[in-house]
């Protein structure tokens, strides 16, 4: 049953900081059931759990049994239509997330079920439709060992798709790009970013207001999270065929560790999270969110690295006091969530917001706002609903762009580890976030 909207202006005042200056308001709705014993359908890196084409919004995720439900509505609607597919996965890998994203022509994309295994991938039948055509091939190349898919759409309707191919520590960044007028994908990158046999980058995406694309990642040497170091970053003009530094250097492919712009010095064993979020600012210039504990720091913090002008530089947003440990492989349960990030235009100056879940603010839907990135005082706003457990930020990328709504997809989900079966299957109420920021 949809709960009432109900609207919340923040007025919590946390410890040791003030009241967020940032206005709030909140709005939630209900969709219906989804699998919630680990967080395959709340990892950070979907690309996307919920997406718009500027009339409809669309919504993917696991039922208890394993198979893809869909849904969609108007959106400003609160009623949904769904579909049960035969789409299945391994639920009990929370790396096998469902990713999904519209063309220009109003097709829905999706792809799930990756944790180094062949490509799942099909799209709607027609335009707006939730009945899909049979199980498909992209290109047919390097398509056996598939991680992390991200759907991203480019100005004119087509749509990129980034992937891994091979496995944690030991692998490459794949590039699809869809052409819209022939309905046909094509392999744009085979190895653009080379982890050598030795190593791989885990990276986070975002395509900027004019269609350039800004790609930023972090090394690992291994598939303990705690060889993670640096921050890297290079830039596509033209639809992702040709790469640059931020100087305007061109890159020679496949990029590598040796010939990477590094933007930030991060060593290893600095807790150093990967696969967070990215964004980019009114004027085009890129930001990116993670965490990580510099010498400077009691505990791991929340940081932004940021272009400004022709300086990269890092925020520190400061405001954790409590400390926690990162290391081993598979997933790994933390304390914090991996953040997402959003930037507007603010009176002239550079606003942002980071999203996130931290058990020192009650395991809630948490968001740090700043008014001007060049500043130092975030203040929090914390969600007037409950604990999310395991949760981390997923949101309708589309919509905020058009609309500057941020649509956050809200399961409370436990921990669970990979591919533990012993787990109790269980399901909980899956809900749509909706925050405003005035």
């Amino acid at each position: 049953m949809l709960r009432k909207l109900a609207f919340f202006f923040a007025i919590c005042l946390m410890s040791g900081h003030t009241v967020c200056s940032q206005k709030i308001k909140e709005r939630t709705i209900s969709v219906g059931k989804a699998w919630s014993s680990n967080t395959v359908n709340t990892v950070v890196f979907r690309k996307n759990s919920l997406c718009s084409d500027g009339k409809l919004q669309y919504i993917a995720f696991y039922d208890k049994e394993g198979f893809v439900i869909l849904g969609k509505r108007k959106i400003n609607s609160r009623k949904w239509d769904f579909r049960i597919t035969n789409l299945f996965g391994n639920i009990y890998d929370s790396h096998n997330s469902i990713s999904i994203m519209t063309d220009g022509e109003g097709y829905l994309h999706i792809a799930w079920n990756h944790h180094g295994n062949q490509l799942h991938y099909t799209r709607s039948k027609n335009p707006a439709s939730l009945d899909l055509l049979p199980e498909m091939q992209m290109s047919g190349l390097l398509e056996n060992s598939v991680t992390y898919p991200e759907f991203f759409s480019l100005p004119g309707g087509d749509l990129l798709f980034l992937y891994r191919d091979g496995r944690s520590g030991k692998g490459n960044l794949v590039i699809n790009r869809y052409d819209l007028a022939n309905k046909k994908w094509n392999l744009l990158h085979s190895n653009l970013i080379s982890g050598e046999g030795q190593r791989n980058a885990y990276w986070q995406t975002v395509v900027d207001h004019k269609g350039s694309i800004h790609l930023s990642w972090v090394w690992r040497e291994s598939p303990d999270v705690a060889t993670n170091h640096d921050l890297c970053y290079a830039r596509s003009d033209d639809g992702g065929k040709t790469w640059k530094k931020s100087t305007g250097e061109t890159y020679e492919l496949p990029v590598t560790q040796a010939s990477a712009e590094y933007i930030c010095r991060i060593p290893m064993n600095s807790g150093l999270i990967n696969q967070t979020s990215m964004c980019v600012t009114a004027d085009n210039m890129p930001m990116i969110a993670t965490y990580w504990k510099g010498p400077e720091d009691a505990v791991i913090q929340y940081k932004v690295v940021y272009k400004d002008g022709d300086k990269w530089k890092v925020n520190n947003t400061g405001f954790r006091t409590t400390s926690l440990s990162m290391e081993g492989a598979g997933t790994r349960h933390s304390a914090i969530s991996r953040p997402q990030i959003i930037s507007w235009n603010r009176s002239g100056k550079t606003a942002a917001a980071l999203i996130f879940r931290d058990e020192s603010f009650g395991t809630k839907v948490s968001v740090a706002c700043i008014p001007d990135i060049r500043g130092k005082k975030w203040t929090l706003w914390h969600s007037a609903m409950g604990a999310v457990g395991a949760w981390e930020p997923s949101f309708d990328t589309e919509l905020w762009r058009m609309k500057k709504r941020l649509d956050l997809f809200l399961l409370n989900s436990a921990a669970g580890s990979d591919n533990d079966k012993q787990i109790k299957p269980a399901e909980d109420m899956l809900r749509v976030l909706s925050l405003r920021f005035r």
